[in-house]
């Protein structure tokens, strides 16, 4: 099977919400092709939505990294912080996220 395969595969295993599938085929889509952002976003959330929140917070920052002008990872990672009961380093990316969209803390 291919990567667009496996991505796809992931994919609809998100869409379904059995996340801790599509974490699995994700994992190999971004092993296969680290610089893959989309698959490594979906794979982010798929950790986040089952509660692998390092796991998480690991693929976030290495988007940001990547693409520091992703303010959806910004985001993600706040609320990921958040989670894990880290207010204090969240509130720094829910603000950069904020600052990058024009959006509010509140959401």
């Amino acid at each position: 099977m291919d990567l667009a395969m496996r991505y796809d595969t992931g994919k609809l295993f998100f869409d379904a919400r059995d996340f801790i599938t599509a974490a699995g085929w994700l994992a190999e889509v971004v092993d296969a092709e680290p610089g893959h952002e989309a698959a490594r976003m979906l794979l982010a959330r798929a950790y986040y939505h089952s509660a692998q929140l390092g796991r998480a917070e690991s693929q976030l920052r290495e988007i940001i990294e990547r693409n520091p002008v992703e303010a959806y990872a910004y985001l993600m990672l706040g609320r990921t912080l958040q989670r894990q009961g880290r207010d204090d380093e969240a509130v720094r990316y829910m603000r950069l996220s904020a600052a990058m969209t024009g959006g509010s803390l509140d959401g």
